[in-house]
């Protein structure tokens, strides 16, 4: 598959990782609500084999996925792993037996935590780890230093070879430069929710990657009549254009639609060759006003 029907390639900052654009999250992988194993093992097994044969060399997934059952889904499928391909995971939260979503930022869990995903992915260094922060309203401006050390640390042990941060604001991005690289950003990011416009740019100006989180809206799929309508125009489907839009909307945005269905892994697929005309572009900028 051509690289650009993927959304082009975007190369991480000081390092030697490419990735195509559009990428994969595993999320969707697990059981109802991120828990518990998924309906169906041997389609998601399915799933993550054509992810890599369609040419996608970005994976997104964590332990608390699950927990555990994403990564142990994706060292099943795939491991030993395809040369070039990047697995991304993320830190800093612990699921409880109510399925609740719960912070683990000290310095025992992040040990144990990154530990625990070598073990269960099959590998002696993670690509990249992105220290997730802030709550269920987004990111809040506390320090993050503590932890975020503890991440750096763990890199000059060789455990590490790269680090994001995940639902963090423009400050504490600085706070942890001033720390260790910091190759990506992963926040939640859509057509109707854009509160990242500017923080997408100055990333941008850096070579730093933005990876929004929920890019079709997460446990809430979006919903827009404009959206609808400018699909029905281009005789595509709504999440298509929702994905088209992102990856035009600023070439460090990558993608990591999730999905358990091998029917919208390639509606996915199909999403990163389409282009949408400038009339669209503008129409689907207002519906972040509409929000």
């Amino acid at each position: 598959m051509n690289t650009m029907d993927l959304g082009g390639r975007f190369t991480f900052p000081k390092t030697s990782m490419t990735v195509n654009r559009m990428g994969y999250g595993a999320m969707q992988l697990a059981g109802p609500g991120v828990f518990g194993p998924p309906r169906d093992p041997g389609t998601a097994i399915k799933v993550l084999q054509e992810v890599i044969e369609s040419g996608i060399n970005h994976i997104d997934t964590s332990d608390f996925y699950g927990p555990y059952v994403t990564n142990e889904l994706i060292r099943k499928a795939l491991s030993p792993y395809p040369d070039g391909l990047v697995i991304v995971t993320k830190v800093g939260c612990f699921r409880g037996p109510d399925k609740s979503w719960n912070p683990a930022l000290s310095a025992a869990d992040l040990t144990k935590a990154i530990h625990e995903n070598l073990q269960h992915l099959g590998l002696e260094a993670l690509d990249v780890v992105n220290l997730r922060v802030g709550g269920l309203e987004g990111p809040t401006d506390t320090s993050i230093a503590e932890p975020f050390s503890v991440l750096a640390d763990l890199q000059r042990q060789g455990l590490i070879r790269h680090l994001g941060l995940s639902n963090v604001s423009p400050a504490q991005l600085r706070e942890a430069q001033a720390i260790a690289e910091v190759v990506c950003i992963q926040n939640m990011y859509n057509v109707a929710h854009r509160e990242d416009d500017s923080f997408i740019e100055d990333l941008d100006r850096q070579g730093i990657a933005y990876v929004p989180f929920f890019p079709l809206g997460g446990f809430t799929p979006l919903q827009s009549s404009t959206l609808s309508d400018v699909a029905a125009s281009l005789e595509t489907t709504p999440m298509q254009v929702a994905q088209a839009w992102l990856l035009q909307r600023s070439p460090n945005i990558l993608l990591i639609p999730g999905t358990s269905s091998l029917a919208h892994l390639r509606e996915n697929i199909q999403a990163a060759s389409l282009t949408l005309p400038p009339e669209a572009v503008a129409e689907l900028d207002g519906i972040a006003a509409e929000n």
